[in-house]
């Protein structure tokens, strides 16, 4: 039996298996051993060399991949934010390669990926789709983009990336294992677990650990504390758009919400758009830009002021001594103090180390040894 037929059979067992407390060690140890498969099987392909795949190299403050279906308008919304020329059309299939574009936006440089339309079953390889998804895996920031006449494609788009072992909008579980020599498995925790010790411990030892120190900081379901386990997980923040609300009547608008909030979207927060009118795409340059999580950061250079124009953007967070290497070249060696103003400063020109944590629009000047 090959790998993917003992793949199909475990989903088979775990989808006929009813979940209660009985059964509950018994299918933690089957999705432990799926993921184990899994991930076995991926090795595998990726090491074969067939499928040809797609390959795009990363450029610019961040990456953003746009997920979806054939004929939602991807290529359209990437022309239109970008330099881009996505060949598009009303038919299906039309982008048959990845196609990069870049977006400039508050002085940032992001990578816009218009990847061919998925379509269902991408993750078992049907139309390419590994091939799209092992793209997605390396983005910063996934845009979900659906049709206005079809909402319930977000539910095929999320099973084909959690499929894939991408967690969209989850950080990672906390959950750590320190192997030992002797004394088995021992389950430390910071907070009540739904799951009896006995469970943990049976998913711990399907994957290979006899003897270890478990710390659960998070009350985890038993797919977290797989996704724990495993180091082929991609975690990556979303955005949902919809697509084609030139097309709908006013009145169809309640109808659409009503569909997102089945879904557990709040229509507040989706980004509803025209790609081919050109509508919305302000609020969706500035909601991308949030959802990153970047800020601009302007250099004061001795003898030439403020640069204005071509700001450093890092993430929200970022340090002086991380926005200094960064910029790179001898200034980690040379650096004495930097002097800040804006949002993160206590005062004009406030002097700072490096471990001096930076905000949007601050104002940064860097005194470095001779």
């Amino acid at each position: 039996m090959g790998l993917e037929d003992e793949i199909e059979e475990i989903e088979d067992e775990i989808a006929n298996t009813p979940y209660n407390k009985s059964t509950e060690a018994h299918i933690g140890r089957l999705k432990s051993k799926l993921a184990e498969k899994k991930e076995k099987l991926e090795t595998q392909q990726s090491g074969s060399g067939g499928g040809g795949g797609y390959s795009v190299e990363k450029h610019g403050d961040a990456t953003v991949a746009l997920v979806g279906f054939p004929s939602v308008g991807k290529s359209s919304l990437l022309n239109s934010l970008t330099n881009a020329e996505s060949e598009t059309g009303s038919y299906e299939f039309t982008t048959l390669d990845v196609n990069p574009g870049m977006l400039n936006h508050r002085g940032a440089n992001i990578q816009m990926l218009d990847v061919p339309g998925l379509i269902e079953g991408a993750a078992a390889g049907k139309g390419g789709g590994q091939q799209v998804l092992a793209v997605v895996r390396n983005a910063d920031l996934i845009i979900y983009m659906l049709s206005v006449f079809e909402i319930e494609q977000y539910d095929r788009l999320q099973e084909e990336l959690y499929d894939i072992n991408i967690r969209v909008d989850q950080e990672p579980p906390q959950v750590t294992v320190r192997p030992k020599i002797k004394d088995g498995i021992k389950i430390t925790s910071s907070t009540d677990q739904d799951l009896d010790e006995e469970t943990i411990k049976q998913v711990i030892r399907e994957h290979g650990y006899v003897n270890a120190v478990v710390n659960l900081q998070e009350n985890v379901s038993i797919d977290r504390l797989v996704d724990g386990l495993m180091e082929n997980r991609e975690y990556i923040p979303s955005i949902t758009c919809v697509n084609k609300v030139d097309l709908i009547d006013p009145g169809y608008k309640e109808t659409v919400d009503e569909e997102l909030r089945q879904r557990d979207l709040d229509p507040e927060e989706v980004t509803f758009i025209s790609a081919e009118e050109e509508k919305g795409l302000d609020v969706l340059k500035d909601r991308i830009w949030e959802r990153l999580g970047l800020i601009r950061v302007y250099m004061e250079k001795p003898g030439r002021g403020i640069d204005w124009e071509e700001p450093l953007v890092v993430q929200r967070g970022t340090t002086v001594g991380e926005a200094i290497g960064k910029l790179g070249g001898e200034m980690e060696e040379r650096f004495r103090f930097a002097r800040v103003t804006g949002p993160s400063a206590a005062h004009d020109q406030q002097q700072v180390g490096t471990d001096h944590v930076l905000e949007d629009e601050d104002v940064l000047k860097l005194i470095l040894r001779r």
